[in-house]
Parts: structure tokens; C-alpha cells; sequence
């Protein structure tokens, strides 16, 4: 089961996940939703007033991360192998994005990974990705 409280923690410790105001708003076995809110400081484009895709990228990794930490199989730790992420359109200024991630499935070592990132308007997303983990194991498990 996954335990909310120490996912929370674990986010809010990443020193990029606090400087992008990120927030873990859903968290349970093998899923994770992360949001951050639009900021001035990270607009790429300032006569639109678009975030920046990298800013959109480490939020969907951040949640990839975290739907894999709370995967059944229970690893200890885990670091992105690749993560591909398809743009379908800009994020709409002053408004939040939200990423929503599903761990698929766990091997022994990976773990593969799919997200939605959506602004406010939640009918359109603005990214999608895929990606592997590498998976820490406890020592001593037998997973």
C-alpha cells in the first residue's frame, strides 16, 4: 500500500520539485498525480507568457518517479533510464498543470511508465510521455 505521508516528503525534499512549487495531490499503488502552478520566473517565452517545456518535463518525471515509488512491488528507490515526452501544445498562461502517472509494469530492475500533463483545461493535454525506471530494491528483497 502506499503511504501518502513519505511520498509527500519525498517530493517536497527534491531540491527541483520545491523550487518549481510542486505539490503531490494524489498518490496510490502504481499512480501518482503532481501539479505545479504557473510563476513568472518559469516562462519561456515572455511575449506569451508560456511555461517552459523543461519546466513541463521535470514535473511529468517527477510524477513518473513517484508512480513508481508507489508501485505494490514495493522498491526502494528509482532513477529515470528514459522518459519521452511528445508536446501537443503550449500550457495556458496563469493557469496550473497538473501530471498524471501509471506505473504499468514492474521487472526485476524496470519499471515502465506513462503520464498526461493538462493545464486547467483538462479536456486537451498539453504532453504526453513514456519512460523506464531503474528500480532500487530493498536489500534483502526478493523481488
Amino acid at each position: 500500500m502506499a503511504d501518502h505521508a513519505n511520498a509527500r516528503r519525498f517530493i517536497e525534499a527534491i531540491p527541483h520539485s520545491k523550487a518549481l512549487d510542486m505539490t503531490l495531490d494524489d498518490f496510490s499503488d502504481g499512480a501518482a498525480v503532481i501539479s505545479m502552478p504557473w510563476a513568472a520566473h518559469l516562462v519561456g517565452d515572455p511575449a506569451t507568457g508560456v511555461i517552459h517545456g523543461g519546466a513541463v518535463s521535470a514535473l511529468m518525471d517527477t510524477a513518473c518517479g513517484a508512480a513508481v515509488m508507489s508501485h505494490a512491488s514495493g522498491p526502494a528507490g528509482t532513477a529515470t533510464l528514459s522518459l519521452r515526452i511528445d508536446y501537443f501544445r503550449p500550457a495556458t498562461p496563469q493557469q496550473r498543470i497538473t501530471a498524471r502517472a501509471e506505473c504499468y509494469q514492474v521487472t526485476r530492475s524496470v519499471a515502465f511508465v506513462r503520464a498526461i500533463a493538462t493545464d486547467e483545461d483538462d479536456s486537451r493535454p498539453v504532453a504526453m510521455a513514456t519512460g523506464s525506471f531503474a528500480v532500487e530494491r530493498a536489500k534483502g528483497a526478493n523481488t
